[in-house]
């Protein structure tokens, strides 16, 4: 008695009765296996690196961002060379590059902050 597993694991014997479908079918479920890769990895990803993107071109001075490295600051000046000045505290300010700005903790940040 086959169990489900041989079942499903058995391929055609060569010169088989299936009709050469069995070529067609590894073709549709390996094209198959691409498309669900590229609608849950690869097109996600992308779309959030645009919007990363469009959030970093769109940085103004005074806003309050958030470094990936957990920094909290405000925009004090963009500068030409993709570098922004942050003033941490009353007077202090670092320098750092703009993809170093997290568009999820800014997000999380600011609409905590908005609650309050």
């Amino acid at each position: 008695m086959y169990n489900l597993l041989n079942v499903l694991l058995m391929t055609p014997q060569a010169g088989g009765g299936q009709g050469g479908f069995g070529g067609m079918g590894s073709l549709l479920f390996f094209g198959g296996m691409i498309l669900v890769m590229w609608l849950f990895m690869i097109r996600p990803q992308t779309k959030k690196a645009k919007l990363q993107k469009q959030f970093i071109d769109n940085l103004k001075e005074g806003d309050k961002v958030v470094t990936i490295a957990g920094i909290h600051g405000k925009v004090k000046k963009i500068n030409d060379n993709n570098t922004l000045q942050l003033e941490v505290s009353a007077g202090t300010y670092i320098t750092i590059e703009r993809s170093a700005v997290s568009m999820e903790y800014t997000s999380a940040v600011n609409k905590a902050a908005e609650t309050k």
